[in-house]
């Protein structure tokens, strides 16, 4: 089975999901603000100082249990969805398409259902606490995660704006393609960029 790998945010989108969300629920549910502290502390604590990605999110995503989360999500959709870049839509999808991110499946599965993703992968999160259950889906946990969803699948294409993070999933393709500022890719050759 051939098939193209895609990451989310600032490669099929031009933002961040969770950050964009998260000042999107504040201007629309203003009476989360009580949980801007502890947003705050936890941005900053592990976030910036302990580097500790998955209670970073617990402490950023805290106040999911105090809006009406399924009606939040549509409704940010229904403002954003026009912001995908053209090339991630269906109609201009190659081949059977997996998306792999470290967004909130809260918000990527709504994205998903409209888009017509042929399969999700993200990072799971208790909707009650905003805490991440299992792992934090980015770097090798993404190859971890595809690969045990496709133990044989053949990946033609994979596309992100991230060298950095996504080497991982680079490493999976055929060909390779860094998406830009601004949403234009320039394809490249993993063994060249990586020196492997």
């Amino acid at each position: 089975m051939e098939l193209d790998i895609y990451d989310f945010d600032k490669t099929m989108v031009p933002f961040d999901t969770g950050s964009l969300f998260c000042l999107w629920s504040f201007v629309h549910y203003p009476y989360i603000i009580v949980f801007a502290p502890y947003a705050a502390y936890g941005i900053i604590r592990f976030g910036l100082i302990e580097k500790n990605v998955a209670k970073m999110k617990k402490y950023a995503f805290g106040f999911i249990r105090s809006i009406p989360l399924e009606k939040a999500a549509v409704k940010f959709w229904n403002r954003y969805e026009k912001k995908v870049f053209d090339r991630c839509r269906k109609e201009n999808r190659k081949r059977f398409s997996v998306v792999i991110s470290a967004s909130p499946d809260f918000l990527l599965e709504e994205i998903a259902k409209r888009l017509e993703f042929d399969c999700l992968i993200c990072t799971k999160h208790n909707r009650k606490t905003g805490e991440i259950t299992g792992r934090n889906c980015r770097c090798d946990e993404k190859v971890r995660r595809f690969k045990e969803q496709f133990p044989d699948a053949e990946v033609v294409d994979v596309y992100s704006d991230s060298l950095a993070h996504d080497k991982y999933i680079f490493s999976l393709g055929r060909r390779c393609f860094h998406v830009e500022k601004g949403g234009s890719l320039t394809e490249f050759s993993y063994s060249e960029m990586y020196k492997e």
